[in-house]
Order: C-alpha cells, then structure tokens, then sequence
C-alpha cells in the first residue's frame, strides 16, 4: 500500500518570506525517513496512511504552536499494490515526453 500526500503549509500571520517556517516543516519531514520530494509549492511524501496522517499532524504542530493563523493545502493519491510511486510517476511521464534535440 502506498499513500502519497502532498502538503502546503505555512503560517499567513508572520509577514512575507515564510521559508524559515517551510524549513522547520521540511526537517520533521526529512527525519520521518520517508521518501519526499521538496517541490515549489509543497512537499510530497510517500508512506502508508498511518505515517502520512502522523507526519501531516507533527508538520501542523510545527507551524501552529507559535502561529495565530496556519494555512494548509493536503492532497492524498492511495493506490493499494503501488511501490515507489514517487519515482515511478515522475519516470512513467518523462519516458513520454518528447526527447529534446
């Protein structure tokens, strides 16, 4: 089984540069040892739903505890017989792109 999740969160009330609080989120992800992938508007991360649901809620944690106001985008994609998606879905599309001349 294999749930990927992508998230977008930050915190809407501490002004305009907001990666230091994308940063804090990134390190909860990175030491959850799943796989993920840093993206310009959010993070994906592959685990199963348990994992997912537990990282999603320490990455809220994160931003919440000294946020008046947390915005968050959560999409989840669960395919039961899938390994790597990760990896699998990005090369199942770049084999069929057109090769560059």
């Amino acid at each position: 089984m294999s749930v990927i999740a992508e998230i977008s969160i930050f915190p809407i009330d501490k002004g305009i540069s907001l990666s230091p609080y994308v940063a804090r989120v990134l390190e909860h992800i990175s030491q959850s040892g799943l796989d993920y992938e840093l993206g310009p508007m959010g993070t994906c991360i592959e685990g199963n739903w348990q994992e997912i649901l537990t990282i999603i809620d320490q990455c809220f944690q994160e931003v919440h505890h000294d946020s008046r106001r947390v915005y968050m985008t959560l999409k989840i994609d669960y395919s039961k017989n899938r390994e790597k998606g990760l990896q699998e879905k990005i090369s199942s599309i770049k084999k069929r792109l057109p090769s560059k001349a």
